[in-house]
Parts: structure tokens; sequence; C-alpha cells
């Protein structure tokens, strides 16, 4: 179990140089609430943002956190984004810069914002709000210019020295035997030959990267003696020849909109449906922002995009609609076709790690934003742009498609973190998908909703359904599974007026198309509402109806299982304890059977309910940890909340007084981060304060509240592992 606070990248490669700049940033970062890195692409802002934030972190009591913005096209996912990435699941419907400001106000952390430039406005916007309200925060951003945020410093990242010190000299030297660890600088004349290659690129780092790459097809002298030409014939446009710059130096394109791997010269636009304005390289290439560093790094871009195969150049265009790291079965998804075979894909992608535009770590692969950026101009070129965001939404409505039929079953935990880990991809799909095919957006919504509402992506859920349902004329069951998701996302906001009304929708239109999957689902968020509204006896009769109406539906399905959690639920409210717990025990069996957890979590929870309502503490917390090894599996802040209300309950019915309180103050750390005060079914309440008081008596108020605000100040993550040990602490 992860025990660090925060969350930054790894550094995969060796850090080198940047004594100075590490100096200034640790001054800024003790003295200023906001620090912006600034500098071109391909200068190193990013490695030494993780490098100084890692320096730093334990200056910081809740730690530091890392958001990258580069994949964000506009401002749309920036507050999730951020959200997500300093732990916040808001499950309310509170505006999310305000649950943001809440969550953040009490905290003392290190927040850092990479690649922020495209976003200079809203990101200014956003954190002003939140330095305003949050007086324990400290921000870094890295920003190809300033954001303008009063209060803002700003530090300017130079490349690396290449006159009078080895830096730049040892990151080429580094990158060499990190790509062959036979490599070196031992030949007569290499290491000078690789000195004049770090002046050439004027000692940027991501241009002596690409160059130290390009040593497998060339010794170190024949590359500097290439890049020498290159450099000494480039004008003064984009790169080398003028205004077709980099872009002329790959030879052996073919015209746009052929399907040939390659393009004439010329930089077009960067979105990826060919119309969402000119590229942040294109942006910087002002004359008064760095114009020499910035088309040296154009130049070394376009020459390391010669070295590719025509192949290796296509694919390059072809990955640059990904948003977040990918694997090789998306990679032949999202571009194979033409001459990029499924086999050619997976060739291509191994030739561009070897020229180190494209990044491997196990089995995910990323692409840099600056190589991406470039990417999209020639996707654009191409006149491929279309096609190539059509091929991204199909990969990802097919994924939606997989991972809502492997819902119940053995995979069902890696289909959850699969769709949490790939949001950003999701939601490209989604909104290109709205704009070109409403059938397939509204399949996709509907698919995918219900991951993330449990993702803790309500916000997200509830609009990309509405706005499908208002996209245009939709019946059967892709109508009733996106009714059902704004249903399910409005119940877990505590929008209950709104989840009836959606579950009265869903259940007359599962009965006017006879979809049995539609029926079970209505009767879950039908039920599951009467049941946080005090009506148990209604939810039991309409359960136990819909399930005999769809004795067809396999025992093992997604939306049966929950329906029998209905009344099992129902059972417990009631009072009949026999009842209930033979239903969840025969419930959870048949999760186990099949490898489901989601369920099967709440039917743990159950037992511990029934277990505690029947002066069974032992039992009941051992159900109880049960259920959060579950829900921490699957990342369920809310349902992680509960279980630990659940298992404080057990250990003060235990006489573990302090235990009991510690473990209440993680589970009010998570209910914070969903936003709620505690929440649960009604007959929860009573419970939770009874085992409350037999605490504070076994202990005396004082200890009680100083265990309970350790649990509350502890890494959300250390607590939940302190509560799921075992032994009990009299």
């Amino acid at each position: 179990m992860m025990t660090k606070v925060g969350y930054l990248p790894d550094e995969t490669s060796s850090f080198v140089g940047r004594r100075a700049e590490l100096a200034r940033l640790h001054t800024a970062l003790t003295t200023r609430r906001m620090t912006t890195l600034i500098g071109p692409g391909g200068v190193g802002k990013t490695r030494l943002a993780v490098r100084a934030a890692r320096v730093a972190a334990d200056r910081y009591t809740d730690g530091a956190w890392w958001a990258d913005l580069s994949p964000l096209p506009d401002d749309g996912l920036l507050l999730p984004t951020v959200s997500d990435a300093v732990g916040l699941a808001d499950h309310t419907l509170r505006m999310p810069v305000e649950a943001l400001c809440e969550w953040l106000g009490d905290k003392h952390l290190l927040l850092v914002l990479d690649s922020a430039e495209h976003l200079r406005g809203p990101c200014s916007h956003l954190l002003a709000e939140i330095l305003t309200t949050s007086t324990g925060l400290t921000v870094l951003v890295t920003s190809r210019q300033p954001l303008g945020t009063r209060g803002e410093y700003v530090i300017e990242v130079p490349p690396l020295p290449v006159d009078g010190a080895p830096d730049a000299l040892q990151l080429f030297a580094d990158r060499l035997r990190a790509a062959d660890p036979r490599a070196g600088l031992d030949a007569p004349g290499d290491e000078a030959a690789a000195a004049e290659i770090c002046r050439r690129l004027e000692g940027i780092p991501l241009a002596i990267e690409l160059a130290a790459a390009g040593i497998g097809r060339h010794s170190v002298a024949q590359l500097a003696a290439r890049i020498g030409t290159r450099f000494d014939t480039r004008g003064p446009g984009l790169g080398a020849h003028g205004r077709s710059g980099v872009l002329a130096l790959a030879p052996g394109f073919g015209a746009p909109g052929t399907g040939a791997p390659g393009a004439p010269g010329g930089a077009g636009s960067a979105g990826d449906d060919g119309d969402q304005g000119t590229a942040r390289l294109d942006l910087l290439a002002d004359a008064t922002v760095w114009p020499r560093r910035h088309r040296t790094l154009r130049t070394a871009i376009g020459w390391s995009h010669e070295l590719c195969t025509p192949l290796e150049r296509l694919l390059w265009a072809r990955l640059t609609p990904l948003r977040t790291d990918f694997d090789e079965e998306v990679a032949r998804e999202v571009c194979a076709g033409g001459p990029l075979t499924p086999d050619e894909v997976d060739r291509a992608l191994q030739g561009l790690v070897a020229q180190s535009v494209v990044q491997r770590d196990g089995d995910r692969y990323r692409m840099l934003d600056t190589l991406r950026e470039y990417g999209r101009m020639w996707l654009t070129e191409l006149g491929e742009a279309r096609a190539a965001a059509d091929r991204h939404a199909s990969s990802f409505l097919g994924l939606a498609r997989r991972a809502h039929d492997g819902w119940t079953g053995p995979d069902q935990v890696s289909w959850y973190h699969k769709v949490s880990d790939t949001h950003l991809d999701l939601c490209a799909a989604l909104e290109h998908l709205l704009a070109h095919d409403i059938d397939g957006a509204q399949e996709m919504a509907g698919r995918v909703g219900f991951f993330w509402a449990c993702c803790g992506h309500l916000s997200e859920a509830r609009s990309y359904a509405r706005r499908a349902l208002d996209a245009g004329p939709v019946d059967g069951p892709h109508r009733t599974r996106l009714q059902w998701v704004l249903g399910v996302a409005a119940l877990l906001q505590g929008d209950f007026a709104t989840a009836e009304k959606y579950g009265a929708l869903c259940t007359a239109g599962a009965l006017y198309d006879r979809n049995d999957e539609g029926m079970l689902g209505a009767a879950y968020l039908s039920g599951l509402t009467q049941l946080m509204t005090g009506e148990p006896e209604a939810a039991l009769e309409a359960a136990g109806r819909v399930l005999r109406m769809t004795e067809g539906i396999p025992v093992d399905s997604a939306h049966r299982l929950r329906c029998h959690l209905i009344t099992v639920f129902a059972l417990t409210a009631l009072g009949r304890l026999t009842e209930s717990e033979a239903a969840a025990t025969t419930l959870r069996r048949a999760c186990e059977r099949g490898g489901e957890y989601w369920t099967r979590s709440y039917a743990d929870y159950q037992l511990a309910l029934i277990a505690l309502l029947q002066d069974r503490p032992a039992a009941s917390a051992a159900h109880a940890r049960s259920m959060l090894a579950g829900k921490h599996r699957l990342r369920d802040s809310f349902g992680i909340a509960l279980g630990l209300d659940i298992l404080a309950a057990a250990i003060a019915a235990q006489g573990a007084g302090a235990q009991a309180a510690r473990v209440y103050g993680t589970g009010h750390a998570y209910w914070r981060m969903v936003g709620h005060p505690q929440r649960g079914t009604p007959e929860l309440g009573p419970v939770r304060e009874r085992c409350e008081l037999q605490a504070r008596a076994a202990v005396g108020d004082e200890a009680y509240q100083r265990a309970f605000e350790r649990g509350q100040s502890d890494n959300a993550e250390v607590g939940l592992a302190a509560a799921l040990r075992t032994e009990l602490q009299l």
C-alpha cells in the first residue's frame, strides 16, 4: 500500500546540472506562494520542477501534488484535473471551484501545475481563487510564458551551459549510455564532436536527448557533421529552408490526403479535428520570445523526424490524438490503417522509442507535449486530422463497450482503473462523437457513466449524459442507460428528487422497450433512492418484483447483483436481520465466484452492519476490513468513507476507544474528499452515534479528541493502512 504523501512523477533518467536553478527555486518555494518556471519548450522546466518538488515535499505537511495540464485541449477539464491531482472527488452539487477551495482551505501543500501556457488565463483565475482562500498552499507552475497572476514570481529556465561547464556534455553522454550501456565518448575526437553537437543545439536538453538517440545510426562525428549542415542552412523561418522549415527535411513523403506516409512542408493548425487553432509551438515563435532557441529546437525536432523511417513519421503523427499514456493495443487501434498495418505499428513504435520520440515505462508509452505538437502539424499536413480523431473516438468507444461488458467478472478492477486512467481520452472521444456521431456519443456516455460515477467524476458523468440526451433522439437501451447515469450521479450528489425522477423515467422506458437490463437498473436506482429517503418497504417490494420479472437474466449480471443488494439493504433497514444476513452471504458468494468487487464490498458493508446490530463487533470489524480492502482496490473514496465509519463503530464496541477515534478521524478525512458530511442509509446513524459515545467513554474526551485529530490529519493512505491492521489497542 502506498504511504507517501502526495504524488510526483517518477524520475526515470538521470538529472544533470541545474544547481543554481535549484537553489533559486528552493528560496522561491520557501519565501513565495506562487512561482512560475518559464522557458521555451524542451528547455527542461518539467524535470526541474519534478526535482525541486521532490526535494521540497517533506517541508509540506500535506505533501506535494502534481497536475499535468498538457493533455487538456481547453479549460473545460481544468478544475476536475486539479481536483483529481489533490485527491478531491467531490460528490456534491456545489460549484467545483468552491469545493476545491474548501478542500484546500486548511491544507499545507505544494501544488505543481505543469505545462500551463495554453491555459494561462483560466489558470491565473483559478490560482487567484485558491491562493486567496488557502493560506497554506504553495504553487509551482511551468509555462512558456508567465501567467500574469498577482504575486507571481517568475524564474526563467535557461538551456544547459555549453561553454565552460560540463552539464550539456554530461547529459549527452548519459543519454547515450542509457540507450546502450556499452556506448561512450571514448573514440578519438568523440568528446569534441559531442561538445560541438551540444553547442549547435545551444544546450537545449530535449534537442540534446534527441541527438543522442541518433547515435545508433551514426557515429558521434557523423552526427556532428549532419547537425552542422542542417543548422548552417537554416533560414529565418521555422527551421531549415525558410517557411517549410524542418518539415522540408523529411524526404519521400506523399501529398496531403493521399494516405501516403508524409506530406510537404508548412506548419498547420494543431487541433485534433484540424480546427482548434495554432499550435503552441507557433504561438511562441514570436520574435520577442526566445526566437533563436525556439528555432533551434524546431530544427532539432525536424532533424530527428528526418532520421525516422516514413512509417515511424506516420505513426508519430497518428499518435498525437492520444491524451494519456497508452499501450501497444491502443496504438494499433488508433494508428493502424493504410501502410501502417498492426504489425508495422508495433515495429514503428519501437523505432520511435529508440529515437526518444516516445518514452516507454514498462508496457506503457507516452509522448512529450512538444513532440506531440510537432506530430499534430504533420497530421494536419497529411489531411488526416479528422480520420485520426475518428479512429481515436472509435477506439475509446470500443473500450467503453468492453468495460461495460466486463464490469461483472474477474477483470472488474482492471477495467475500473483503465476507465479512470484514460479519463481525458474518453472525454476527448465523447466530444468528437457529440460533434460527429450522436448515436456513438449516446452509447458511450451511457456505457461509461457508471464508471465515472464510481471514480468520483460525477459532474462529468452527469454533464455528458445530459448533453448526449439533448443532442438528438435516442431510444431503447441507450436512452435508459443515459437516464440511469443521470439518476445515479444525482443520487450520489444527494439530489434525491432528481434521482427519483430519473428512476421513474428509467422504469417507464425499460417497460416500454421490454428491456430486462433497464428494468433491473431502474429498480436499483429507485430502490436506493427509497432507502436513502426512509422507504425500505417500498424498495424491498420493487426490487423483489423486478427480480421475479427478469429471471432470464444471468444471476451474475451487474444489474441483477445490484438489485439483490437493494434487497439486502432493505431487509436490514426493516430489522429482518436473519434474512438480511442470509441474503448478503449468498450475494457475496455469487460476487466472489465471479471476481466482482464493487457489489461484494457493499455486501460486506451490510454484513458488518448486521453483525454490529447483533452485538458481534469482532465479526463486524472483519467484514468492514474486507469491504475496505475491496474499495481500496477500486479507489472508491465514497465506499472507503462508509467502510471506515462502520469499522470505527465495531472497534469502539470492542472497547478500543482511542483506536476507534483515530479510525473515525481517517473516515472524516475521506468524507471531506467526497465533499459530504457523514452519509449512509438512515439506520447507520444511531449505531454510529452510540459507538462514538462508547469510544469517548472508554478513553475520555481529551484522549478521544487527540486520536481523532491524528486520524484526520494523517495522510489518507497512511490512515487507511492503520485502520486495516487487525490487532486491538485497548
